[in-house]
């Protein structure tokens, strides 16, 4: 049996896998995860481009949350305690405009020149903006690799389609399986790479 995903044929379970998405428990080490997948398809010689968000703390409390551009180490707040506009999720306002020109603009620039697309990623604050939610279809579009972290409890139109796409596979981050997961996106992703 033949079908095709995205202009691709695939025959029987031979599917070309190239969404690879981590979710699990806040704090359990999605973002550990997938810079760890990261660090090793760069050693193998690929490019990778995207965003990646950081805890920020001060004084041993959550203070907000950082972006980075992984290209150009960029950096701009996703959200902030003491931010005073935007829209707001528990006790951060998040930060729009840095979204906007650091998040969104670190993502179409990996459409556009890297190998491989990160997201950390789609969640409740980043899906505020629509320039995001565009900048995550247009990734989706572009047939590239994609290496994303989704929050577990996210709601929303955008996550459904991507976690149910037939090319996409979802990957629970636990305590028991945190060190060694990486070993497994890396080689899922260096099985699609191989391919290209």
């Amino acid at each position: 049996m033949t079908y095709k995903i995205e202009n691709r044929e695939f025959a029987g379970d031979s599917k070309l896998i190239r969404i690879l998405l981590l979710t699990g428990s806040p704090g359990v080490g999605k973002t550990t995860v997938l810079l760890k997948t990261v660090e090793a398809l760069k050693a193998k010689g690929y490019s990778l481009g995207g965003m990646v968000s950081r805890e920020v703390r001060s004084c041993g409390t959550r203070v907000g949350f950082e972006i980075l551009d992984l290209a150009d180490n960029k950096t701009g707040w996703l959200a902030h305690v003491n931010q005073k506009t935007g829209p707001r999720i528990g006790r951060y306002h998040v930060n729009l405009e840095d979204l906007k020109n650091v998040g969104v603009k670190a993502i179409m620039e990996a459409v556009e020149k890297a190998d491989v697309i990160v997201i950390d990623e789609i969640g409740p604050m980043e899906l505020c903006s629509e320039d995001f939610k565009d900048a995550v279809r247009r990734a989706v579009k572009s047939e590239k690799l994609m290496i994303c972290t989704v929050h577990r409890k996210t709601k929303d139109k955008l996550v459904e389609e991507v976690k149910t796409r037939m090319d996409s596979e979802l990957f629970t981050v636990t305590y028991k399986n945190r060190s060694f997961l990486h070993s497994i996106i890396t080689n899922k992703a260096l099985s699609f790479l191989s391919k290209q």
